[in-house]
């Protein structure tokens, strides 16, 4: 069989092992040196201009269905739960607790979940919104295993490596949000920064009220694609008299797009976390969907006041 073999970075280094593997089975293999951003980053290109017969995709649970041969195989770590202990200190005032993971650690939730019952504790685990498939999971896109419980709990507990998911899952809710890192061997409560981003979300709309032209960018990522709305966007935009252009490519070079120094702001319809995690990459403000609106609004009712008076 002719393969194509996909790894996300931090998984990169174990690619020539397993492909070595699967050619002692008889197989031709390739390996992706593509940067991979997640599940939602297949490879499909590299696979068709191959013409492989499937692509194996490494460290991620299943994204959406694609009109390609994929297999997926996640990636379990088994994380020392020695700081779970530790954890009761810091939930002591909390009875309900809702506990979410990443599919590297899906396999120790139910070990989780039975040791804070153990210790007088309730514990939810909710549902992911779609984009992820497995109660209790996250993903950068998919905060839905926390947000769906959020108005039931008294606070989140996030067990894994990195900030990066359990991030976005605190953006998403109100309740109180505790971090255990395994690895790192850190415990800490992240809610300071729900205000930290919320004032960079405010600064951004307020940075581009005067702005009056556009780039609205749109991967072709196959499961960040989203030229539907990006076309929407751009006639609410020029609704209001002002300019607006869709800024395609599959991998952004934020670098390349300060070159575009026509535009004033930038909107974004790929991963939602580009608009989170990249917005210091770029000069101008780069917005989400909702960010846009606000502007727009704002910008029309100051537009009003003005001309009232």
């Amino acid at each position: 069989m002719r393969i194509l073999i996909q790894f996300p970075e931090g998984l990169k280094q174990k690619a020539l092992d397993h492909a070595k593997a699967l050619e002692k089975d008889g197989n031709e293999v390739f390996i992706s040196a593509s940067p991979n951003f997640g599940a939602c980053d297949l490879a499909l290109d590299e696979a068709r201009n191959l013409n492989v017969d499937k692509l194996i995709h490494y460290g991620h649970a299943e994204f959406n269905k694609v009109d390609f041969n994929v297999e997926y195989i996640p990636y379990e770590i088994d994380a020392p739960l020695a700081l779970l202990p530790n954890s009761l200190e810091y939930l002591k005032e909390f009875h309900t607790i809702g506990i979410v993971t990443t599919v590297q650690h899906l396999h120790q939730l139910d070990e989780i979940k039975k040791f804070y019952e153990q210790n007088g504790k309730q514990v939810l685990i909710g549902k992911p919104y779609g984009f992820a498939k497995h109660p209790g999971q996250i993903l950068g896109c998919d905060i839905g295993s926390s947000a769906s419980i959020d108005s039931k709990v008294d606070a989140h507990v996030y067990f894994g490596g990195g900030i990066f998911h359990p991030l976005g899952a605190l953006l998403a809710t109100k309740k109180p949000f505790l971090v255990i890192e395994p690895f790192d061997n850190k415990i800490e409560f992240i809610d300071k920064l729900r205000r930290q981003y919320e004032k960079r979300s405010n600064g951004k709309v307020m940075a581009s009220l005067n702005a009056k032209n556009f780039g609205i960018l749109v991967t072709t990522k196959n499961g960040q694609h989203n030229l539907r709305l990006a076309e929407l966007l751009k006639k609410r935009i020029e609704a209001e008299g002002l300019k607006a252009a869709i800024l395609v490519s599959n991998t952004f070079d934020f670098e390349s797009i300060n070159n575009m120094m026509e535009f004033d702001a930038f909107v974004n319809t790929a991963c939602p976390r580009i608009a989170i995690d990249d917005v210091d990459r770029l000069r101008k403000p780069l917005l989400s969907a909702n960010e846009l609106m606000r502007a727009l609004s704002m910008k029309k009712e100051l537009s009003e006041l003005r001309e009232s008076h």
